[in-house]
């Protein structure tokens, strides 16, 4: 079993940034594979960037490229997204998921943990 709980939500204004944390327990977060997904009010769980287990490859959604990062410290057991050049589009619960040996890093049922969630707002 792996937990993850995001943290870093908030409401900002359009332009601006913010970071997004997850910290894992349990089961060697270290070896997984993470994704950051979104879902904004009345549509489907979006994939938005994934990282492999050792950080060497990363991916992102069209939509945020060139505006967001994902990176990990496993040391630390932790995840960031930092986004930046935020965009009211952007608003949505933000959520991060773990898997194992992941084929298909932008499939949400590629994940076998999932966090509760932080929300983010971005005002225009």
């Amino acid at each position: 079993q792996v937990q993850l709980v995001e943290s870093g939500g908030g409401l900002v204004q359009a332009g601006g940034s913010l970071r997004l944390s997850c910290a894992a327990s349990g089961r060697a977060f270290s070896y997984s594979d993470m994704g950051w997904f979104r879902q904004a009010p009345g549509k489907e769980r979006e994939f938005v960037a994934a990282i492999r287990w050792s950080g060497g490859s990363t991916y992102y959604a069209d939509s945020v490229k060139g505006r967001f990062t994902i990176s990990r410290d496993n040391a630390k057991n932790t995840g960031y997204l930092q986004m930046n050049s935020l965009k009211p589009e952007d608003t949505a619960v933000y959520y991060c998921a773990a898997g194992y040996t992941l084929n298909i890093l932008v499939a949400t049922s590629a994940y076998d943990y999932w966090g509760q969630g932080t929300q983010v707002t971005v005002s225009s």
